[in-house]
């Protein structure tokens, strides 16, 4: 029984030490962080700029599917059916700027950054590649020469 408690806690660790697990908590927390400054830029920036060409905010933009879409100021209740297509664009847009940093900012440069890698990592097992073939050749030379030589008298 401890046996099967040691492996499945090995196991568990072996997860939790493999380089993508830290990674992927890594990515999360950046994430997170991330989704706050977009969301800034999104309320701060595009929303009163989409303001401008229109009559208000980008978050009140909304329609009314039935009735009349009025607050009633006695109870605070809304009547009629409002949909609020105005903050399903607004997420639309942190979606997109997200999506664009994040490809723009550390997907494409490590990609490159790995492309580059790969391409010396190749470079340079070509070369010993290279080195071991004129090795090779050195060796079957002097291996030749040896057999010459034996069977000159």
């Amino acid at each position: 029984m401890s046996e099967k408690k040691v492996s499945l806690l090995e196991g568990f660790k072996a997860f939790l030490t493999r380089g993508n697990v830290i990674d992927l908590a890594v990515a999360v927390v950046i994430g997170a962080a991330f989704t706050n400054v977009v969301n800034a830029v999104v309320k701060g920036i595009i929303n009163p700029l989409v303001g401008a060409f229109g009559t208000q905010d980008l978050e009140k933009y909304s329609s009314c599917l039935r009735g009349p879409c009025v607050v009633d100021p006695d109870t605070g209740r809304m009547d009629g059916i409002e949909i609020l297509w105005g903050s399903v664009l607004s997420a639309a847009l942190s979606f997109l700027i997200t999506g664009a940093v994040v490809y723009f900012l550390m997907v494409m440069p490590m990609a490159k950054y790995l492309a580059r890698r790969a391409a010396a990592q190749a470079a340079k097992e070509g070369v010993q590649e290279t080195m071991e073939v004129s090795e090779l050749e050195v060796l079957k030379e002097i291996r030749d020469a040896l057999v010459s030589r034996r069977d000159q008298p």
